[in-house]
């Protein structure tokens, strides 16, 4: 016997029905008057559904723009922060702030901030002997070093 035969042929309309009277409700509003009842619900559910979407990107946008990944002043160990804000740093726990797209260090006023400069030498220094009778008048020993300072306001 051929179960594919028209007898055994059965329609489910059980999703159908929902629609069919979700129509018949709307087609009913709209011939009382009340089609200003249904357009203000449709409104009302396009708005749901639109607003999250806008603003993923809105919230893409700005994180585009206030999300800085750059490497901390002092240990420069890679960090991730938002523009204006203050954090420490995970790997030398340094407090630092945030501005204009790099980590600046958070020292208190008054604080000079010293940065090295290395200076390259023609001929290798030599280790100054303490005992010698050069150092006991008062000289350095021959061994010079550069250092310069600028004193950073914040």
């Amino acid at each position: 016997m051929n179960q594919n035969s028209f007898r055994n042929l059965q329609l489910n309309l059980s999703g159908l029905n929902f629609w069919l009277t979700l129509l018949g409700i709307v087609w009913i509003l709209g011939s009382l008057g009340l089609g200003w009842l249904v357009k203000s619900f449709l409104i009302l559910l396009g708005l749901i559904i639109i607003t999250p979407v806008i603003a993923f990107f809105v919230f893409r946008w700005w994180l585009q723009r206030n999300l800085v990944e750059a490497a901390c002043p002092v240990c420069a160990y890679e960090l991730t922060g938002i523009n204006g804000t203050e954090l420490r740093c995970p790997n030398c726990s340094e407090p630092l702030k945030v501005e204009q797209g790099q980590f600046l260090r958070l020292t208190p006023p008054g604080t000079v901030d010293v940065q090295a400069v290395d200076i390259s030498q023609e001929q290798p220094l030599e280790r100054p002997n303490f005992l010698s009778s050069e150092m006991m008048d008062g000289s350095t020993g021959g061994t010079t070093i550069d250092v310069s300072a600028r004193a950073i306001d914040n």
